[in-house]
């Protein structure tokens, strides 16, 4: 487990007995990996509770070793845990995929890479007064990414509000969370390069379209990636209002305002991933009715082809028929000029015809169309 000291003019690792020991004004950052944790849960919950001095709940400690725990937010008198499904790494979801996948998964599923990348994986958070408790999957690139930035901070008078360290346990989190939902809106491009691709796919005429398979996978996943970000945003919802709350006016405006704006903004990143998973998903929809009521005009056309010349060939047949008789004396059967006679017949006949389903509409009009 690693342990951050972290003011507001460094951020450094320290020992457990520099933590037991610390007095200057700041707060701690325990970061654990569920590896960790899970190999000695009873020796990481005494360590987190002698450090910050807080007792953790069995609910609680079993929600954060849950690696299918979806978003989730509770809180008690001493501190407040927050549960945020973030997106996985490439290997991460691969090894997640293999060990949950039932036999012959693979070969029934066709998802795209694009919709590979909505693998997911739990990171608890457990914020107390001047502690932060993080638990994760492997390698944590968000948290590691975050701890990177902070260990390479270097005080400077006048610098910026957003490259400062966080002030509190609650700014550290959020700042965290905010990073995590950015990873989802780096989505929206090769997720929507991906259904245009299929849109146009399916209202090809000249290729039919066979990937029928790897749509439905993608809608499966679109759906799961709503229901994910409605989790993500009611958890989000019950932080805030907790926040709002439990906020005593004699405490620090200002930094009220912060956490605030902070909390609203990661709240609107996940509203926006979400609308954009629900019109990728109409999207969708709206192309396969499309592919179907295509489909269905070119048979309409098609049988509309098959019955003009099946209503030009009928009188024709009639013809034939009738000439084809075994009667000794018919009309122009011997006459030197019947066949030329009857083939004129038939031509204006089917001369006739045309003209009829032309002004009747039966016929496309290409030439009236242009």
């Amino acid at each position: 487990m690693d342990i951050l000291f972290i003011s507001d003019q460094r951020a450094s690792h320290i020992s457990d007995a520099d933590a037991l020991n610390l007095k200057d004004n700041g707060f701690l950052w325990l970061d654990a990996t569920l590896a960790e944790v899970t190999a000695d849960v009873p020796a990481w919950r005494a360590a987190v509770e002698r450090i910050t001095g807080t007792e953790l709940h069995d609910l609680h400690v079993s929600d954060a070793i849950n690696i299918r725990h979806p978003s989730y937010f509770d809180s008690t008198r001493d501190y407040e845990m927050v549960v945020f499904r973030k997106l996985a790494l490439a290997q991460e979801a691969d090894a997640e995929a293999v060990r949950h996948a039932e036999p012959g998964a693979e070969a029934r599923r066709k998802i795209p890479p694009a919709l590979t990348r909505l693998a997911t994986q739990p990171v608890t958070f457990l914020v107390m007064d001047r502690a932060l408790v993080t638990v994760h999957g492997e390698p944590g690139r968000t948290i590691a990414q975050a701890r990177k930035r902070l260990l390479d901070y270097e005080f400077k008078a006048g610098a910026s509000h957003a490259s400062r360290p966080p002030a509190s346990p609650r700014e550290l989190m959020l700042r965290l969370l905010n990073a995590m939902v950015d990873q989802y809106l780096e989505l929206r491009q090769p997720l929507t390069t991906q259904i245009d691709r299929w849109q146009r796919a399916l209202l090809n005429p000249r290729r039919p379209f066979n990937d029928w398979t790897a749509l439905l996978d993608a809608r499966i996943e679109l759906r799961k990636l709503d229901l994910l970000c409605e989790e993500q945003h009611d958890a989000l919802q019950e932080l805030r209002d907790h926040f709002v709350d439990t906020w005593h006016a004699s405490e620090n405006g200002h930094a009220k305002d912060v956490l605030l704006v902070r909390i609203n903004d990661v709240m609107e990143h996940v509203a926006r991933v979400l609308n954009h998973a629900r019109r990728l998903e109409a999207s969708i929809e709206s192309a396969v009715q499309i592919h179907f009521s295509a489909m269905a005009h070119r048979t309409s056309e098609i049988m509309r082809t098959l019955t003009v010349l099946t209503a030009l060939f009928m009188p024709l047949t009639l013809i034939t028929g009738i000439f084809g008789m075994n009667f000794i004396e018919m009309p122009l059967l011997k006459h030197h000029d019947g066949f030329w006679i009857i083939m004129g017949m038939m031509a204006a006949t089917v001369a006739v015809a045309l003209l009829i389903f032309r002004r009747k509409r039966f016929l496309e009009d290409r030439n009236a169309d242009s």
